[in-house]
């Protein structure tokens, strides 16, 4: 049996032949594509199945070009809506090719297309489940849902522990490990609620970068054309933060407690505050800080030349919890501004006061 990992970049296809040299390819990425013919040419394989574990943002699939050019069968979720793909599997299909098997996961809330796949001892997650502290991909690109994507990783703590989980992206080479290791060092697998799941990831979200719809528009139309859409070089863009610049998460920020904040308001301190939540969320239940300007965080690095003429001054960002207020500040910080201030524990906080 023939098993391998062909790229060198984020972006992980992986390869699994039977005796007789026909293969399956998972995830291929099109500018790759001249390089997985010559590899196959070169070992003689024929390539009949390609799966593509769900809708890429950060790539455009190589399956249309493969499809094309060795007459295989694509294969993707039933509701993928990618216009070339000739197999359509639902969970608890198998795909099976010589002596090879796998069996499919629904594992949706990445995308409403996702899939994983069970072959042997290999758990192939796509962007359901990613390794260590990668934790997996974010749920903010259009159909994602962190409340499935809660059911999904629930799902994924019932399979045996001694599965060896193989992500469709890595960033920081990280090898893959089994289950049972990333139970214990993937905080996606750390036992919540589905409330509690929903909630972190909220909190941690950003809006997708608009480059990453332009991709997915590529890869439903089965775009074989790399200048189908401008993608950024390796960016760990299906992460959540994904779409953050490097070294953002390295900026150390200071943070304000809610009554400090309250205690300078009431001395008449001029303060500019900004809530990065999403508009509706400030008409909620949970409320407001009267005076507060609203950049929600999707918005705020196009945003940041507003705010040019104050990149001396204390700004405080406020959130629900204090989560994406946090993000926010590394963001100006990283952009020169001096003093950016997260209220601890954001509106949660303010409101016990």
């Amino acid at each position: 049996m023939l098993f391998s990992q062909l790229n060198h970049a984020s972006c992980k296809t992986y390869l699994i032949g039977s005796d007789s040299s026909n293969i399956i390819l998972i995830d291929p990425v099109l500018e790759h594509v001249n390089a997985y013919l010559e590899y196959f040419e070169k070992n003689n394989f024929k390539l009949k199945i390609i799966i593509d574990t769900h809708s890429h943002a950060d790539h455009i699939s190589g399956a249309a070009v493969l499809k094309d050019r060795t007459d295989c069968e694509y294969v993707m979720h039933e509701h993928a809506p990618s216009q070339c793909v000739t197999i359509r599997v639902k969970d608890g299909d198998k795909i099976e090719l010589d002596e090879i098997t796998l069996e499919v996961i629904e594992s949706n809330g990445h995308t409403r297309d996702s899939i994983s796949l069970i072959f042997g001892d290999k758990l192939f997650t796509g962007d359901a489940l990613f390794l260590d502290d990668g934790g997996a991909g974010r749920d903010d690109l259009p159909g994602g849902d962190p409340a499935l994507h809660w059911e999904t990783l629930n799902r994924f703590k019932q399979l045996p522990d001694d599965l060896i989980v193989y992500p469709a992206h890595d960033y920081r080479e990280r090898k893959p490990s089994s289950l049972a290791k990333q139970k214990q060092t993937n905080p996606h697998l750390k036992d919540r609620s589905k409330e509690e799941f929903v909630t972190y990831l909220n909190d941690l979200r950003l809006g997708p970068a608009d480059w990453m719809k332009d991709v997915l528009k590529a890869n439903y139309s089965c775009a074989q054309d790399l200048d189908a859409a401008w993608i950024p070089v390796d960016a760990p863009s299906c992460e959540v933060k994904g779409t953050l610049e490097l070294n953002v998460n390295e900026q150390q920020v200071e943070i304000i407690s809610a009554e400090e904040l309250h205690n300078l308001i009431k001395i008449g301190r001029n303060l500019l505050m900004i809530d990065v939540r999403e508009p509706i969320e400030l008409r909620m239940h949970i409320g407001h800080i009267e005076g507060v300007k609203n950049i929600p965080i999707g918005e705020l690095i196009p945003r940041l030349n507003e705010l040019d003429s104050l990149k001396n001054q204390e700004i405080i960002l406020v959130c629900r919890s204090g989560a994406r207020a946090y993000t926010a500040a590394q963001i100006m910080k990283k952009a020169g501004f001096r003093k950016p201030l997260v209220l601890d524990g954001g509106m949660l906080s303010w409101n016990k006061l």
